[in-house]
């Protein structure tokens, strides 16, 4: 999506950026095998057998947490606690990992973009049509964009242009909304086209796509406001709901819900990057939200290092004075990692509360957009903490962390249950008056897709007999 906001956080050089961002993306085992190779590399990065807190680096007791930062100043707020967490199960003693389970008890498959985009498609295209789709869909680029065109999949099959850009259309609606679009500025007209189905979207925010995206890009307000006859802050209103709602590149958006742990699809995840429980196990208290680190000891630079500079000179001098730099690089791009995890899980735990009680009807509406704007960093900053990790919730369900930022999830739980117990097959535009009766409001395409989503047949291809399985 589009970011306009300021950053205010204190600027990293190059190295600490890239090293930061590359760490912010591991999950806690990439980082255990991370931090062992760094160990082994360089002298100067020491790990001192000793247990103490991440964050306020007190001593810990043997096989416990902080007594300090795992614990509420306030018995009676619901404010989440939030720290980080040497868990033992996550090493064993020294410095070699252990994994205790088999490689792959874990292993889950996982579809690329033109896969899972077909898999929308394909039961609302007939069955000639289905070659087309899959040509379509195996020219996406890594945006998500197309890099062919309409005319040249008519040339190749050889059929009416019409024909393919119905197709064309059709995978285009599907999720991740634009994608197969030919153009970003195509992309964002049709996810326009998409969101006026069901709510209101502003005038001036298509004309605005409609103007170019060069003057979006640069934030050309005052050029915008004098070229439609309106005021500045006409302008900035529709580039709000445009950066709130859009995206130019539908690849780089959260796609592929399916990746998500579904009770009908029966994916596992192996241990968890971050575990949330209630304080005392008391369902009114507050969250506890314990961000994993896999090490069971304090990472430091080695202090004989710098000694050992001042007794050395020349290339000697040089080659411990890069060690050292780069062992002090390293611990500080960890507790960066962990300082942006941090608040970002205080962030989504105090939204997704709901969620993480009463499971996915409750799961309130939140982009990874609005978490880098809350946050004041890039939205590629959030999207990196997301990828890959995994949540153990209360009940002791792993989820995908990307599921806390589903917002389509609410939605397709209602829609599965209302399916679940239909006394005949319902069709799209009876589950759209349905849905509408609990409160979402969706278009019957979008139910068409969600039902795809889910791996739901439409009406004419469902068991009409009562109890029958999906």
């Amino acid at each position: 999506m589009f970011q306009y906001q300021t950053h205010t956080l204190r600027p990293l050089t190059t190295a600490h950026l890239a090293q930061t961002m590359t760490l912010l993306s591991l999950t806690v085992d990439e980082l255990r095998q991370q931090i062992d190779a760094e160990l082994s590399a360089n002298p100067a990065l020491e790990l001192v057998d000793e247990r103490r807190c991440p964050m306020c680096h007190r001593v810990l007791p043997k096989g416990g947490n902080c007594p300090v930062c795992s614990t509420p100043q306030n018995d009676q707020s619901l404010e989440p606690i939030v720290y980080i967490s040497p868990r033992d199960e996550f090493y064993a003693t020294g410095d070699t990992y252990q994994d205790d389970y088999p490689e792959d008890q874990f292993s889950s498959q996982v579809e690329n973009l033109a896969e899972y985009v077909l898999r929308q498609v394909i039961p609302e295209l007939e069955s000639e049509d289905h070659k087309l789709a899959a040509f379509i869909c195996s020219h996406f680029d890594d945006d998500g964009l197309l890099t062919i065109t309409p005319l040249e999949v008519m040339r190749y099959f050889h059929v009416p242009l019409d024909r393919v850009n119905a197709v064309h259309n059709v995978i285009r609606r599907a999720d991740p909304i634009g994608v197969g679009s030919c153009s970003t500025q195509d992309a964002l007209l049709i996810q326009l086209d998409v969101l006026s189905e069901t709510g209101m979207v502003p005038v001036l925010a298509r004309k605005i796509v409609e103007a170019g995206i060069t003057s979006m890009s640069r934030q050309h307000y005052s050029d915008l406001a004098r070229q439609m006859g309106v005021t500045v802050a006409k302008i900035a209103e529709a580039m709000r709901f445009i950066s709130d709602n859009l995206n130019p590149f539908p690849a780089r958006t959260h796609w592929g819900d399916s990746q998500q742990v579904n009770p009908n699809r029966g994916e596992v995840y192996h241990r968890p990057d971050i575990i949330i429980s209630y304080l005392n196990n008391d369902p009114e208290k507050a969250l506890v939200v314990e961000i994993i680190i896999p090490i069971g000891g304090y990472l430091r630079v080695n202090p004989l290092y710098r000694q050992a500079i001042k007794q050395t000179e020349g290339e000697t001098q040089e080659g411990l004075r890069s060690d050292l730099d780069r062992a002090g690089l390293f611990v500080k791009c960890l507790q960066q990692r962990n300082h942006t995890i941090r608040r970002m899980m205080q962030k989504l735990v105090m939204i997704q509360r709901s969620f993480i009680q009463y499971g996915e009807k409750s799961l309130i509406p939140f982009t990874r957009a609005q978490m880098s704007q809350d946050l004041e960093v890039h939205e590629s900053t959030v999207s990196r903490a997301v990828t890959n990790k995994t949540v153990q919730l209360p009940n002791g369900r792993i989820v995908p962390l990307s599921m806390f930022f589903d917002r389509s999830l609410n939605v397709r739980t209602v829609l599965r249950e209302i399916i679940a117990r239909e006394a005949r097959p319902l069709s799209d535009s009876e589950l759209v008056e349905m849905l509408s009766r609990e409160g979402y409001r969706v278009a019957r395409r979008t139910v068409a897709k969600y039902r795809a989503m889910e791996g739901i047949l439409p009406a004419h291809l469902r068991h009409p007999e009562p109890g029958y399985n999906h």
